[in-house]
C-alpha cells in the first residue's frame, strides 16, 4: 500500500527529476507504517532517497519522500537560506531543516510556504508566492509560477508523463527499487 502510494505521489522524485514529494496515508492504516517504512528506507538509501513522517494528525501521517543530495544541495544555496532564515531556520543541514519544518508543520494546519523548497519549486516561485500571498501568479500548475512559464510547463509535463510511466510500471510488477533512480555520484 505504501509503496503504491509513494508511486502515484512520488515517481518524479524516485526518477530524481524533483527534491522531494509529499503524501498522506490514512489515519486507519498508519499503524503499520513503522517496519514497512524501515523496510523501504533500508532499500532505498543506497540511491539516496528517503522516507519520513513530517505530521501526524486526525486525517493522517503526512509523509515526505526526498533525495537528501538533492535536498542538501536546496539548502546550501545562500538565497534559499536568506529566506528560510526569515522563516525561523537556523540550521540548514539537512536534520536540523527537516526538524524546524516538521515544528511548523504541527502548529498550523496547513502548509508553511518555505515547504516548496523542500519539494524542489524554483525558489523565484517560492519568494513570488510568499510576497504575493498565493495571488498573481502566472500559471498554476504544480506549483503557483511566478517565473519562468516555459520552464515550469515543461517539468509540469515531465513530472505526469514520468507519473503515468512509473505506475503502468509498478503495475506491472516492476519493484519499487527497481524504480527508484540512483543518486548521482557528487
Amino acid at each position: 500500500m505504501l509503496e503504491k502510494l509513494m508511486v502515484q505521489h512520488g515517481a518524479p522524485t524516485l526518477a530524481g527529476l524533483k527534491t522531494g514529494s509529499l503524501f498522506t496515508v490514512r489515519a486507519d492504516t498508519a499503524g503499520a507504517l513503522g517496519p514497512e517504512m524501515e523496510r523501504i528506507n533500508q532499500t532505498l538509501a543506497r540511491k539516496g532517497v528517503r522516507l519520513t513522517v513530517m505530521r501526524q494528525g486526525k486525517q493522517g501521517v503526512l509523509l515526505y519522500l526526498y533525495r537528501e543530495a538533492l535536498l542538501t544541495q536546496c539548502l546550501a544555496c545562500p538565497k534559499a537560506q536568506s529566506l528560510l532564515r526569515e522563516c525561523g531556520y537556523r540550521n540548514f543541514s539537512v536534520q536540523n531543516a527537516l526538524d524546524t519544518l516538521r515544528e511548523r508543520l504541527q502548529r498550523q494546519e496547513g502548509f508553511p510556504h518555505e515547504i516548496g523548497l523542500f519539494l524542489g519549486y524554483p525558489l523565484p516561485d517560492v519568494a513570488g508566492f510568499m510576497r504575493n500571498q498565493g495571488r498573481n501568479c502566472l500559471l498554476c500548475g504544480c506549483w503557483k509560477v511566478y517565473g519562468e512559464e516555459e520552464k515550469a510547463m515543461h517539468a509540469f509535463a515531465q513530472y505526469h508523463k514520468c507519473t503515468g510511466i512509473y505506475t503502468k510500471r509498478f503495475q506491472t510488477g516492476s519493484s519499487l527499487e527497481k524504480l527508484t533512480v540512483a543518486a548521482k555520484p557528487a
